[in-house]
């Protein structure tokens, strides 16, 4: 069964002169445990229909029902990840990790020991204490994934995460999300403008055409080798196959 299910959304801006359509009658479903990348043209509306899938945004039409509920009522299970980190420079890595839990009343043993266990997991206990000024990018986004975490959603929304790094950086953080990602068995779906990580990292990816968007195609990403990273995909035989059936149709959009 579907975790999160898009029914014909569209999205319409009224201005006093005219109307402009935005998204125009999407439909896909996502299901637990999946990665899922949406990509198209610069503009298209890709933010904008993450916006709707997280509750932030309200469709003109059509419905997003999270687990047999609209998704307004289960915001409490969505997690947003933005590309910028947004952490707060003046307060420690836990302090900023545990600030949702924090404003939602939630700081409980069971939660803190959740933390704790995350922070210990992927390499961030000794730095518990640090300031985020003092951690290098990669590491930040890091954090701010296990902040994320912290509220223990069950789908997590990522929005570029990656484009404030460098070329290098990007690799090595790609393999990180999606490995944290995996081992919580999280459901994740990512908008980017890269094509080659988009393959990387994905179980399936959305194509959109230009506004008003509409899917153009979606597809499923499937490699011999289950176990490859993201990095270790880009060496991989289908990776070049994938690669160029998404560049000739982008490339056809863009027309």
């Amino acid at each position: 069964m579907a975790l999160i299910d898009l029914s014909n959304v569209s999205l319409i801006y009224h201005s006093l002169e005219s109307e402009t359509v935005a998204i125009k009658d999407v439909s896909f479903s996502v299901d637990k445990g999946e990665f899922i990348t949406i990509i198209g043209p610069s503009g298209c509306g890709k933010s904008t229909l993450l916006n709707i899938i997280s509750g932030l945004l309200e469709p003109t039409y059509g419905k997003v029902i999270y687990n047999d509920k609209s998704v307004e009522n289960r915001l409490d299970k969505i997690g947003y990840m933005f590309q910028k980190d947004n952490l707060f420079e003046w307060i420690s890595v836990w302090k900023n990790v545990t600030l949702g839990l924090k404003i939602k009343k939630k700081l409980n043993e069971e939660n803190l020991e959740r933390v704790e266990k995350l922070i210990k997991n992927y390499d961030l206990e000794k730095f518990k204490n640090h300031k985020p000024y003092e951690l290098s990018g990669g590491m930040r986004q890091r954090v701010s994934l296990i902040r994320t975490l912290a509220l223990n959603p069950e789908i997590l929304l990522l929005d570029e995460p990656f484009s404030a790094l460098d070329y290098q950086t990007r690799l090595w953080v790609c393999d990180d999300v999606k490995g944290i990602i995996k081992n919580e068995c999280k459901t994740a779906i990512m908008v980017t403008h890269d094509i080659s990580e988009a393959v990387s990292i994905s179980d399936r990816i959305i194509m959109l055409t230009k506004r008003p968007a509409e899917i153009k195609l979606d597809v499923k990403i499937d490699f011999k080798n289950k176990e490859a990273t993201p990095f270790e995909r880009r060496s991989e035989p289908e990776f070049k196959e994938y690669f160029n059936l998404l560049w000739k149709e982008l490339d056809k959009v863009n027309e």
